[in-house]
């Protein structure tokens, strides 16, 4: 029970009664009574911690969360397949939604990277006219560079013809060299330097005493960088020749093999008539073994 005092006057009297109350009303609602400053004082900026783990709880659950965005996206918008992902990595990369992990860029390896340098071929062929074939290919296996020599015949219409059908000289083949050469170790427009040299390019149909249309000068080119090299070689060439070259230069045809016994002939007959009075002769003015 609160005693009144009888020297109180009656506001006094009030404002006890009021301070008496108050503790009083707070035990009974279990709550700490506001103080004057928290209940005239802004409100704080920090939010409750539960509030701020039910906002972590919706940025990885659902809601406006990275997951959310990732389980609504259109799936045609990804990548489906290698080239499409090759293309992204030439053209440039989407930069990602705000929240999402960068991912890391895909590694393709780019064909045009290993084969920017083209390698030069280990081995070419030329095939060269110049008069019987035993004088020709006695020459060129010599010649540093060049990995075999073959005889046989180009350039005519008679089809598999044989070295009688040649001599006869209406086949229309020309007694030719197949060079197969290093070109890293001897260039194709070097080969020709011997070729000039080891024959008379200005005289039609003929080397010395053999005549027909089978010992004509004659380069039939593979490519047409051959055919271009060719052309330019006979034309530089030209000025040391008092007569016009008529070698001619034509697109390669079907090669076929000479008989077995017109491969290596020189070396496997130098005493026969022929190898000496015309093949050695020719050799020893080259510098070449005879």
């Amino acid at each position: 029970m609160i005693r009144l005092s009888p020297s109180l006057s009656a506001p006094a009297l009030t404002l006890g009664l009021l301070l008496a109350l108050v503790p009083a009303l707070g035990c009974s609602t279990g709550e700490a009574p506001p103080s004057i400053e928290n209940a005239t004082g802004p409100v704080s900026a920090t939010p409750p911690a539960k509030e701020s783990a039910g906002a972590a709880e919706a940025g990885t659950a659902g809601g406006d969360g990275v997951l959310a965005d990732v389980a609504t996206r259109d799936p045609d918008d990804a990548p489906t397949s290698s080239s499409t992902i090759h293309g992204a990595a030439h053209v440039g990369a989407v930069d990602p939604s705000p929240g999402d992990a960068a991912a890391p860029a895909p590694t393709l390896s780019d064909p045009m990277t290993n084969n920017d340098q083209v390698e030069t071929p280990s081995e070419e062929v030329a095939t060269l006219g110049a008069g019987c074939f035993w004088c020709i290919e006695a020459v060129l296996e010599q010649v540093e560079g060049v990995k075999s020599v073959e005889s046989g015949y180009m350039g005519g219409e008679t089809l598999d013809p044989t070295y009688k059908d040649i001599c006869t000289g209406r086949t229309g083949h020309a007694e030719v060299v197949k060079v197969t050469f290093d070109p890293s170790a001897l260039s194709y427009a070097e080969l020709l330097d011997w070729f000039w040299r080891l024959h008379d390019p200005t005289t039609l149909n003929r080397q010395g005493n053999d005549r027909g249309t089978q010992y004509r000068s004659a380069i039939f080119f593979h490519s047409d960088e051959q055919r271009k090299i060719a052309e330019t070689s006979k034309r530089d060439v030209q000025p040391t020749f008092s007569d016009p070259i008529v070698t001619e230069v034509s697109a390669a045809a079907t090669f076929y093999p000479a008989e077995k016994y017109h491969q290596g002939y020189y070396f496997d007959n130098t005493s026969q008539g022929y190898c000496q009075m015309v093949i050695a002769p020719k050799l020893k003015k080259l510098g070449l073994k005879y």
